[in-house]
Parts: C-alpha cells; structure tokens; sequence
C-alpha cells in the first residue's frame, strides 16, 4: 500500500525557500498550473471518514505537457507528519473521468486552482505551491517522517508548526468564510 508522507508550512514568501534549494543544490523539476476537482457521495461518505477523491489536471508551464491523475487519499494519521495511503492512477480524459465517477455516485463538491514550483533535493520532493487568495505553502514529501523533518530544517523552515488542513478544508473554509456557497476557487 503507498503511503503519502509530507507536512505543509504556510510561508509569507516563497523567494527565500526558492534561494534556500538553490543553496542546497536542489534540481528544480518544473512549474504547473493545477486545476484540482473533488468528489464525494451526495451524503459525504468519503469526507465523513477523512478519505479524498481526487482528479488532477496538471499542466507543465514550460511544455505545455497535460497530465491527469485520479487519486484516492485514505485517512489521515495522528501526528505532526500527515502519513495516509494513497493510490494514483493516470486518465485520459477529463470528462471520461467524470462520467465514470458519476455513474458510481460520486459528484464534484469542490475545485481550485494552485500554481506548483517542483523541486527534488535528493529524493525529497519539495512542492513551492501558491493558491489563490490563500497565499503561499512549503510542502515537504520524503519516505519518512525523519526525513521530512529534516529537510523541514536545512530550509530554515523549522520554527514553523505544520499545517494539518489538506488543500479542499483550506479552499472549503475560505470560501465558506465569503458567505457564498461557491465551489470554484480559480486565479
């Protein structure tokens, strides 16, 4: 079963994360725009047990090149370093994608944007992502909760707590917050 490792860090400023993975020699491994669609059962079965289905569109900005990702996230667990399985499989198609999905009951509940700076600093990855009107996260994804850690700390980013909230709360509660009941948050 993969398991998915990471923390995310609310940064003011990614700049000075970017300098820092260039001082450590970290390759940069391209910057995407990403478009992230949810889906749930109309009761919110999968939220209810803290899983996620996800579709993905994730275009590189410098090729042009679309990929399309489904992934299921199962529960999260306890501790500082979010550890929750996580199984991904490539599509073809967008709206092939969502007809399947339907016809098993699932429905898109939200979706946002989020431009992504990739970087790998040995087998760590590094994602620099900005949303929009949210600002500006660090994640760190390594095979272990040391790891991560670790990495936490050779970029300076040690004094700051990780944030638990995956991407949909965050999205969720800031558009709940704007007394709409939007489910679109986009550039």
């Amino acid at each position: 079963m993969p398991v998915e490792i990471e923390i995310k860090l609310k940064v003011q400023d990614l700049a000075p994360v970017r300098e820092k993975l260039k001082e450590l020699s970290a390759a940069p491994a391209g910057e995407s725009l990403e478009t992230n669609i949810f889906f749930d059962t109309r009761e919110r079965h999968l939220l209810g047990s803290d899983c996620g289905l996800r579709l993905r569109r994730s275009r590189n900005l410098t090729t042009r090149e679309e990929k399309l990702i489904l992934t299921y996230k199962g529960p999260r667990a306890e501790g500082p370093v979010k550890r929750r399985e996580e199984i991904e499989l490539k599509v073809d198609s967008v709206e092939a994608a969502v007809d399947l999905l339907a016809r098993l009951g699932y429905t898109r509940f939200l979706a946002f944007e989020k431009r992504r700076e990739s970087w790998k600093l040995g087998k760590t990855t590094v994602e620099l992502d900005t949303l929009p009107n949210l600002g500006a996260y660090v994640e760190i994804e390594a095979h272990s909760e040391a790891e991560v850690t670790r990495v936490q700390a050779r970029l300076g980013l040690g004094h700051l707590t990780p944030i638990a909230a995956s991407y949909p709360d965050l999205v969720a509660r800031h558009l709940g917050e704007r007394g709409k009941r939007e489910t679109l948050l986009t550039f």
